[in-house]
């Protein structure tokens, strides 16, 4: 077949508008304010074989491991007599294609007229603010996943365009804000029928055979156009080493190790000497670090490409079982997501520096500083979970001085607006502000970080999981590091500074500030 360049065009953005689609309805419709408000969510559309074909533009730690989620729904599906139309299957298992248990993907096939097996399927994943474990926002300072929630396998919710009463009983049975998350639920089922209606559409109008064509022709484009960018950076080794400031539980210092090799327009990505995974929750499953290798190829493109599973082709990753990087069943895995994947994205742009350092930018603040609160007593004295993950400053780069107090690399949520806050939960916001100085030196300085301070108006429990707090954000070319970030507990105006993840419980009136790291600078101040 003679690819149409204009049809190809066309397909590209005919795809990613109805990923696009998908995530405004689920924005529009969903209960909780982390995902309406913060757009804690990802949308996508894959082919038969669950190979990525487009996705909106959501959150790069999602969207990587999404395929994963996919293949797993569809295993899942054929044990138990395959997908029929109006079937969706849900699941969260980090070992599954998952990513840690609060992100709970939904599946649905898409079925051209006439035919017995899926022609493609559409999925969304959405961040939820709890779903059981052992502290409130299923974020804990755990040692095994079992302590994080509830474990979904993949499992069907729908049958025939009919809600599973039995498997919904069951989930919200388990979770501490069941109404918030059955309408989170409800908002995940109609992105889904919206991404199902438009690629029937799609099929409709272009015919079946056109529809698989081009999706195959727009993994062949992305692969191409990536195979370039890789061509374009000098062949060789490049080693680069970063560490987690600790799991939370007592190591410290957790070694995340790549050895990146260049031959021709293919890349090696060696992560096979990075630390043991360890007791605490900052191991990351293989999905969350091939996440992070396909955000970073996509952003070395420079172009407007789809992000699909041409991307990956040209690239060869290779991690260790048992390790922090792809750590094995029954592993805490909640941080492993957040707050590891920011430093695997660390290690690549590192190695990369070394090759292209008129091209790579410094460190960003390297966490998502993820808070959770939670407790008994919110609007109308019901249960409430809150969390977030706050921003920070990127790094500066060749092309001009970081951002400030901005989501930067494997997250591209919003923050929270004070009035959602305030309105949703029994909070009162008492600082909101750009943390000045916090960037780091350079011709080009770092972003800098965020100040966020919450009055508590009852008791909870919080828990935070941040990075950053110890080892700061790495400059580049001469370029000096950002300003770790600070946790502090304010009780009778005494500030108590706490350590980078933490679990505690707190009382009203009570204070939690969190002061987020500064991004790194590029190339040495001129005198």
């Amino acid at each position: 077949m003679a690819v149409s360049p204009i049809l190809l065009e066309v397909f590209k953005n005919r795809f990613s508008s109805i990923a696009e689609e998908m995530g405004v309805t689920l924005t529009h419709t969903a209960f909780s304010p982390n995902i309406k408000e913060r757009r804690d969510l990802s949308c996508a559309v894959f082919d038969a074989s669950g190979d990525m074909i487009a996705q909106a533009a959501h959150i790069p730690v999602h969207l990587g491991s999404m395929p994963l989620s996919v293949q797993a729904a569809m295993a899942g599906a054929k044990e138990s007599g395959g997908f029929r139309p109006g079937d969706m299957v849900m699941l969260n298992d980090p070992f599954r294609g998952g990513t840690h248990l609060p992100d709970i993907t939904i599946v649905a096939p898409v079925f051209a007229k006439g035919s017995e097996r899926p022609d493609f399927y559409v999925a969304n994943r959405a961040h939820h603010a709890d779903v059981g474990g052992m502290a409130s926002g299923s974020m804990p300072l755990s040692s095994s996943l079992f302590q994080e929630g509830l474990i979904i396998p993949p499992v069907r919710i729908m049958r025939g365009g009919e809600i599973d009463r039995e498997v919904m009983r069951l989930v919200l049975a388990n979770v501490r804000t069941p109404a918030e998350r059955e309408g989170d639920f409800a908002a995940q089922f109609m992105a889904n029928t919206t991404g199902v209606r438009r690629m029937t559409e799609c099929i409709e109008k272009y015919g079946l055979e056109t529809c698989r064509e081009y999706s195959g022709a727009l993994m062949d484009y992305s692969e191409r156009i990536t195979r370039q960018a890789i061509a374009a950076i000098p062949d060789g080794s490049y080693e680069f080493e970063d560490v987690l400031d600790g799991d939370g539980l007592g190591e410290t210092d957790i070694p995340v190790r790549l050895v990146l090799t260049i031959a021709g327009d293919s890349a090696t990505l060696d992560f096979t000497r990075s630390a043991d995974q360890v007791a605490g929750s900052v191991n990351a499953v293989r999905a969350i670090t091939l996440s992070g290798v396909l955000y970073v190829l996509r952003a070395l493109a420079g172009r407007d490409i789809p992000a699909n599973a041409g991307c990956m082709r040209p690239a060869d990753v290779r991690t260790r079982k048992g390790s922090v990087v792809d750590a094995n069943f029954p592993a805490a895995v909640a941080g492993g997501n957040v707050e590891t994947s920011q430093r695997i994205v660390d290690v690549i742009l590192g190695a990369l520096a070394k090759a292209l350092p008129e091209r790579i930018p410094a460190a960003g603040q390297g966490t998502m500083n993820n808070i959770t609160i939670g407790g008994p007593h919110g609007r109308g004295n019901a249960p409430f979970a809150y969390y977030e993950t706050l921003a920070g400053g990127m790094g500066g780069s060749p092309s001009g001085p970081g951002e400030s107090a901005v989501h930067s690399h494997m997250t591209n949520t919003l923050n929270t607006p004070v009035e959602a806050l305030e309105y949703a939960y029994p909070f009162r916001v008492r600082e909101y502000s750009i943390r000045r100085g916090t960037g780091g030196r350079g011709a080009h300085r770092g972003g800098n970080g965020m100040v966020r301070e919450i009055e508590l108006l009852s008791g909870c429990e919080i828990t935070v999981l941040s990075e950053r707090r110890t080892h700061a954000p790495f400059g580049v070319a001469g370029g000096g590091p950002g300003q770790p970030g600070r946790n502090v507990l304010i009780r009778d105006n005494e500030p108590h500074e706490l350590e980078g993840k933490f679990h505690t419980r707190a009382r009203k009136g009570d204070r939690i500030r969190m002061e987020t790291p500064g991004g790194g600078g590029y190339g040495s101040e001129k005198s």
